[in-house]
């Protein structure tokens, strides 16, 4: 039987039994407790910077809870980054608030500073009011222009929430991605550099603004001897088990992001003598990624065999096997799609056991924010076009991706 190369699966360090079972020990099976606690301290001994984390159900929910910490509400304009996740642009909606697109430049594939001035520019021209808040994204861990657009947010005067979710581990100029803007999403699904089967958190600026997460993160309790509600809460809170294994995963979180810039320099190696292969790196020194997923770019003019039934037949179900349900597609094809070789590229590599994948869809393309407003330049929808991501996750061996390397090449025409 056929092993299967997976995309980027979480790996287990064996220490989270120790700390799994302590908390069964104690009875503390809730979404409170020792390990959540030890877990948080863990992160902020990480992320560093004097800053104060809260251990949340999922990196969506730190998004969610930090709009909030921003004062965002029913009506406001918020900008976020189209080349990502939907969950970065989600919770924008969630407040009743609008999302406002903007397109990346091409060192980083992250939000465009240049056009990020504009985009503001040109809001406040049309509505009066400034957007309440600005959501970067550390796209596949890379590091995005954060000096650059720390100092568009400063100029005027709207707060930053980095998702980082992506990005655990990643620095620019040697500070952990995360510790810039008011708020940094982190994210502990299944997939990332660490994992808690689920969750994420929210890094927060100091104590304070951390008590006020955690009451919005706990129903919105009121301090009477009774349930008093004076805000709407929410039950985002990470629990005490999942915290375990967030514990026993940080002890391997430094081992796991020198894999992921490993499995990236391999790539590189491999690739190199692969006319039309283009692997994403580091722009410069200032930028240390880690790697959460390999990238790779194919030219148009790239053939790789059976591209030209591409698109041929519907996809049944999620690509990846995601969890949850997918609606059957429409059509064959979309306005916006991966260009025939990359998706022949992805079928070839399913077909021989490895699961890649393309690149984010950009938001402002995508049909549940086709009104919104986007101020774009190409890159992205380019990018999406011709990009691929490869198997480079704390299970991925180097004969895995010298055998992925090599089912690449064969199939190049």
């Amino acid at each position: 039987m056929q092993k299967r190369i997976y995309l980027c699966l979480a790996h287990m360090s064996g220490e989270e039994q120790k700390f799994i079972q302590e908390a069964f020990d104690t009875n503390w099976v809730v979404p409170l407790g020792p390990n959540v606690n030890g877990f948080e301290a863990d992160l902020e001994a990480f992320v560093g910077e004097g800053k104060s984390v809260v251990a949340l159900s999922a990196g969506t929910a730190a998004v969610h809870l930090a709009l909030i910490g921003c004062g965002v509400q029913a009506g406001d304009e918020v900008i976020c980054q189209s080349f990502t996740f939907c969950a970065s642009a989600n919770p924008i909606k969630y407040l009743g608030a609008t999302p406002v697109f903007v397109d990346s430049e091409p060192e980083t594939w992250n939000m465009s500073p240049e056009l990020l001035a504009e985009a503001i520019e040109d809001r406040i021209a049309k509505t009066g009011r400034k957007p309440k808040a600005i959501v970067p994204v550390y796209l596949y861990g890379m590091p995005a222009k954060i000096d650059e657009i720390m100092a568009v947010a400063e100029k005027y005067d709207i707060p930053v929430v980095e998702d980082a979710a992506e990005g655990f581990g990643s620095r620019f100029d040697g500070r952990v991605c995360g510790t810039f803007g008011c708020y940094g999403v982190l994210s502990f699904n299944g997939n990332k550099m660490i994992t808690t089967s689920g969750g994420g958190a929210l890094v927060c600026p100091d104590e304070e603004h951390k008590r006020d997460i955690m009451f919005y993160a706990t129903q919105a309790r009121e301090a009477y001897p009774y349930y008093q509600h004076e805000h709407i809460g929410y039950n985002y809170r990470m629990s005490n088990i999942c915290a375990g294994i967030g514990r026993g995963q940080m002890t391997v979180a430094d081992e796991h992001i020198a894999h992921h810039k490993h499995v990236c320099a391999l790539y590189k190696e491999l690739l190199s003598d692969v006319e039309g292969i283009t692997l994403h790196e580091n722009p410069s020194p200032r930028f240390d990624s880690n790697y959460w997923l390999c990238t790779i770019l194919l030219d148009e003019q790239l053939h790789v065999r059976g591209e030209e039934h591409a698109y041929c037949q519907a996809v049944q179900g999620a690509v990846g096997g995601a969890a949850g349900v997918t609606h059957g597609g429409g059509a064959l094809h979309t306005e916006c799609e991966p260009n025939p070789n990359v998706e022949a590229m992805r079928v070839a590599l399913d077909e021989a056991g490895i699961e890649a994948r393309s690149l984010w869809k950009p938001m402002h393309r995508q049909p549940i924010y086709a009104d919104a407003p986007a101020y774009v330049n190409g890159v992205s929808e380019a990018l999406f076009a011709r990009g691929m991501c490869l198997p480079s996750g704390p299970c991925v061996t180097d004969d895995d991706v010298r055998y992925i390397v090599e089912q690449i090449k064969c199939n190049i025409i």
